[in-house]
């Protein structure tokens, strides 16, 4: 219910009452004003868009607390969303007052710390998931995020280092024995470190040449590690080439399996802190004459060998753990042959069955004549 009257002051009195029965009041100079606003008031009403206008005096730090607290997140998503959480330099912002401004300046904050596009567009999107929850219960009438614009990525296929056949096969003779599992595990089942390190005896299946992937290690919230599912969910059973299979066995032989059956452990017999393998892998690199090679190029590298295998984009995500197709084509879409690419090789085909039969090679023995009846 809305009206508008004339109060003794000459001032014109719009009010209304939402579907709660809370009555709300502005006051205007003109009738036209008032009018204009309880048409505007109405119409959000009719279209489903209302918006309390009491709701939206929380502040952005004070929504996203109790939004991020009825999530169901794994202890690493907690962790980086808070993280966003605190870096945001609106968070005593009320919501209603929220402007697109806000989270440029954010944006524009972050970029001149020097922090990456891809941090940074992780950062963003934990913000406008706040938001749109936001938008949902009807705190605010829309998202201020929308249309900010994000530093630009790097194409995959230049911030992508992949290594050589030479260069990882220079990697395994120049690490020590023990740590061998670890290279091979990333290089020719595409585990991540996390996982690489999260390994026991008993997730190999030695007979049928199978890795189940089923937990990860990774530092914990205010120190020290812990295990925990793989990130994304990406629990699967990875297939071993013979040779990788022999070579866990041979370490098996070699070293054990512990006392808490870890593949790869410490003096103690704990899982190895990711942190440790990364500190080896820098020193085993540059032994191997291997520059500016990051231990998550091993995964790439496995990668890049699926697709020139001709491996299908779900058999690649599959064997990755990637959460969806999608992620798996924007990572390495770069790598397929493109139509170009398949258009050649079948023109090539073409040549080969028209002008090599059998041996190959073209018999250009009456070409001669041929070309003087052209």
């Amino acid at each position: 219910m809305a009206s508008i009257r004339k109060r003794p002051d000459g001032q014109w009195r719009a009010r209304y009452r939402d579907a709660a029965g809370k009555e709300h009041a502005r006051h205007f100079a003109r009738k036209i004003d008032g009018q204009q606003w309880l048409d505007t008031v109405t119409s959000s009403v009719v279209t489903g868009t209302y918006v309390d206008p009491r709701a939206g005096s929380v502040t952005f730090d004070g929504f996203y607390r109790a939004w991020a607290a009825r999530q169901v997140w794994v202890p690493s998503t907690a962790r980086a969303m808070d993280l966003t959480r605190r870096s945001a330099t609106f968070g005593d912002v009320p919501l209603r007052a929220l402007r697109a401004s806000h989270v440029e300046a954010w944006v524009k904050a972050m970029s001149a710390a020097g922090l990456a596009p891809s941090t940074i567009a992780s950062r963003m999107n934990g913000v406008r998931a706040a938001l749109k929850a936001a938008v949902r219960d009807r705190i605010v009438p829309a998202d201020p995020s929308q249309g900010v614009a994000l530093p630009r990525r790097r194409r995959a296929e230049h911030a992508m280092t992949i290594p050589t056949p030479a260069q990882v096969g220079a990697i395994l003779e120049a690490c020590d024995p023990y740590m061998r599992p670890v290279v091979a595990l990333c290089a020719f089942a595409g585990l991540r470190l996390g996982e690489a390190c999260g390994v026991q005896v008993q997730d190999v299946d030695f007979l049928r040449r199978q890795l189940r992937v089923s937990r990860q290690v990774q530092r914990r919230h205010g120190g020290g590690m812990e295990t925990c599912p793989p990130k994304y969910g990406s629990e699967r059973v990875v297939h071993l080439p013979d040779d990788v299979v022999t070579l866990l066995s041979q370490h098996v032989e070699a070293f054990g399996t512990g006392d808490r059956g870890w593949l790869v452990a410490t003096v103690d017999g704990d899982a190895l802190p990711p942190s440790t393998v990364h500190a080896w892998w820098t020193r085993t690199a540059a032994a191997a004459g291997v520059v500016g090679l990051h231990l998550h190029g091993l995964r790439h590298f496995y990668a890049s060998g699926l697709i020139a295998a001709g491996c299908d984009v779900v058999t690649v995500q599959r064997a990755l753990g990637h959460s969806s197709a999608t992620t798996t084509l924007d990572t390495y879409s770069h790598l397929w042959p493109t139509a170009e690419d398949r258009t050649r090789a079948a023109a090539g085909a073409l040549f080969d069955a028209a002008l090599k039969p059998g041996t190959g090679e073209v018999d250009y023995s009456s070409s001669s004549s041929g070309a003087s009846s052209l």
